[in-house]
């Protein structure tokens, strides 16, 4: 089965994907706020998993970082107008530190190709 690597650097790829399955790396985001970084941050997953041949309908499991949980609402706020309801992933969020204190949230998100 092939293997396929978008937008690599030494150290990792931006998406794998194997058979129909997409594995898209940690995605950050840019803003000053949780808000902010997550509606960012969505719109990177948005560009990678139409790059792939999918979109957040398909979205298998998502692994969402918090740097402080005490925004969780914020991000849960961008993060539920932003997903299909009618076809929510498996999800985990935890509250973790982040590479750099500017990090705010990271998703890691696994999908399904579209048929």
């Amino acid at each position: 089965m092939t293997i396929t690597r978008t937008e690599l650097s030494a150290r990792m790829s931006q998406t794998v994907v194997h058979g129909d399955t997409i594995y898209l790396a940690g995605q950050i985001g840019e803003g000053a706020d949780v808000a902010a970084q997550t509606t960012d941050m969505l719109a990177h997953v948005d560009r990678l998993l139409a790059e792939a041949g999918s979109n957040k309908s398909l979205i298998l499991s998502a692994t969402i970082w918090m740097a402080d949980m005490a925004h969780v609402d914020d991000m849960n706020a961008v993060w539920d107008a932003w997903i299909d309801p009618v076809n929510p992933p498996a999800r985990a969020c935890v509250e973790s530190r982040l590479v750099t204190p500017d990090f705010l949230v990271e998703v890691m998100i696994i999908a399904a190709k579209a048929p």
